[in-house]
């Protein structure tokens, strides 16, 4: 498990850092209209794509945060 959610991690870097240089890319002006078109659409899914593993992990942390909860609530009363 360790792995895959390295690897998601290793994903999210990744798509981040293209989608920061479609954003240089567009920033430069250099671009023809065409180009300038292609690198927004790709800009606009890797964004997306980054939304998603965000969103995804954010539900992980959760469900860990409430799992660890709950434990810690279930000891208190036991200790209690």
């Amino acid at each position: 498990m360790t792995t895959a959610k390295k690897k998601a991690t290793v994903d999210l870097e990744k798509a981040m850092q293209e989608l920061e240089q479609v954003v240089e890319q567009l920033e430069s002006g250099d671009l023809s209209l065409d180009k300038s078109l292609k690198q927004f659409e790709k800009g606009v899914k890797l964004s997306r794509d980054c939304q998603a593993a965000l969103t995804a992990v954010e539900r992980k942390v959760q469900v860990l945060i409430d799992g660890e909860l709950t434990d810690i609530a279930a000891d208190d009363l036991e200790a209690g």
